[in-house]
């Protein structure tokens, strides 16, 4: 089986599926997060992070500016 890069909306606790598929990219690192382990993103930007640390590194970035 082929996985599909999905598209989202982010919304402020849950994501709205925009275009089916099996996972996203992280906007920090480009890898692929399995919609089922997507917990991190940031509705502002409509970014999905990996973890925590691409996270908080994104933030840091942002408040550098």
């Amino acid at each position: 089986m082929t996985k599909k890069l999905a598209k989202l909306k982010y919304l402020p606790n849950n994501f709205q599926i925009i275009e089916e598929g099996d996972y996203v990219e992280c906007a920090m690192t480009g890898k692929k997060i399995n919609l089922n382990n997507l917990t991190y993103w940031n509705v502002d930007l409509q970014e999905a992070y990996y973890s925590y640390a691409e996270a908080f590194k994104k933030r840091e970035k942002l408040d550098k500016k």
